[in-house]
């Protein structure tokens, strides 16, 4: 789960994570009483808050030091729909500002806590590139990145900040609040149950004060029901409908930009039929897999949401059956297909348990259902048929 920027400064204020003064506006006469709290003439940031970086580009943060300047930038943002890098063609539409103070920044770094499930641990990634795309300073200055393991067993220690002061070369007269505040950065992601904690920028002042400029912080889903007050911070407005209905069926259901609708089972074969089909010259329209105990019903409204999305072209149901058995995603297939009166193309490949009777099935549905035993094949033709070969 995601969360606003603001809600994230909220949390990490409480673990001792320095931030400027700010407040939410939600409309453009909240934002004008908002304005109050301000020394304008010192300027404010208007920041649109989605669940997305890059907001800047796209013009969702602006610098205000007069009244017009700031109406003009409350008007521009606020009910704007913004295209990042991180949202979807659609886009993102801003139904909150949150307006912060400015500040005189002398040196902006990056700093983040994550996961690192490769070798399970924690890992805090810093740069003295701050400000700017991580992935893109990792790519092209490598050697400008630092990346520090936390073993969970242990924790942090002393010795992970001054690790951190002395890799981004912190003034003496800095480095002890820097560390102070790694260590908050770390309670929080560990009280929380967090996921990734992102400061971009993390800044240093001209008189020796570190701010988190921004903070961006995802949770582990399977943390929220003892995480109460977490868990009420989410937005429904920030997440695709379907994907809402999708959690209501306990289906893992994520919208992508492609044409391909992709119902699978596991998620490690919805990645790999998600790549081989991107191998086949198309994309996938989605992510969504229906688990290993799937039922008939939950089968069909998987299927009703795939065909939903108006961007599908054709539909591509790829199924191992282990614990799920095939025969049961066939039933869930004919029901939403036959309620629905399905128009786009589907092509369908089981394999594993009750494989034969799942076929026996499709092929007595009077459906016009492509069916495939290879998966390379059934990739290619479904990308084929997709295009109207």
């Amino acid at each position: 789960m995601n969360i606003h920027e603001y809600q994230g400064k909220a949390l990490l204020k409480e673990f001792g994570v320095p931030t400027l003064e700010g407040r939410v506006a939600t409309t453009v006469e909240e934002a004008t009483a908002v304005l109050t709290h301000f020394n304008l003439t010192k300027g404010v940031v208007v920041k649109a808050q989605i669940h997305a970086g890059g907001r800047g580009k796209a013009g969702g943060v602006k610098i205000a030091k007069d009244k017009q300047s700031f109406d003009a930038a409350v008007s521009s943002i606020l009910g704007a729909t913004l295209v990042t890098a991180q949202t979807t063609k659609d886009g993102q539409k801003v139904r909150t500002l949150y307006i912060e103070d400015t500040c005189a920044i002398k040196r902006e770094y990056y700093l983040s806590l994550a996961l690192d499930r490769k070798n399970k641990r924690f890992v805090v990634i810093a740069s003295s590139e701050g400000g700017v795309n991580i992935e893109e300073v990792a790519e092209k200055s490598p050697e400008k990145v630092l990346y520090l393991g936390i073993d969970p067993v242990v924790g942090y220690q002393p010795f992970h900040g001054r690790r951190l002061v002395t890799f981004l070369d912190v003034p003496k007269e800095s480095q002890v609040e820097l560390m102070n505040l790694l260590q908050g950065l770390y309670k929080a992601f560990i009280t929380l149950d967090a996921e990734l904690i992102e400061i971009n920028p993390l800044v240093l002042t001209h008189d020796h004060t570190w701010l988190a400029l921004d903070a961006k912080m995802t949770f582990d889903d399977n943390g929220l029901p003892r995480q109460k007050r977490v868990s009420f911070l989410f937005d429904e407005n920030e997440v695709d409908p379907a994907e809402l209905r999708a959690k209501e069926f306990d289906l893992t259901y994520i919208k992508l930009d492609g044409t391909i609708g992709c119902m699978v089972n596991g998620a490690g074969l919805a990645m790999s039929t998600m790549d081989i089909i991107t191998q086949h010259g198309a994309e996938p329209a989605n992510f969504l897999d229906v688990g290993g105990g799937a039922t008939k019903e939950k089968v069909t409204e998987a299927f009703k949401i795939i065909v939903d999305d108006k961007d599908v072209k054709a539909i591509f149901v790829n199924i191992f059956g282990g614990i799920m058995r095939c025969d049961v995603i066939a039933e869930g297939i004919i029901a939403a297909a036959k309620e629905i009166n399905l128009k786009v193309p589907l092509v369908v490949r089981l394999q594993g348990t009750n494989v034969e009777q799942g076929r026996a099935l499709l092929n007595q549905s009077g459906l016009k259902i492509i069916a495939e035993d290879d998966f390379e094949k059934a990739a290619a033709t479904v990308v084929n048929v997709a295009k109207g070969h």
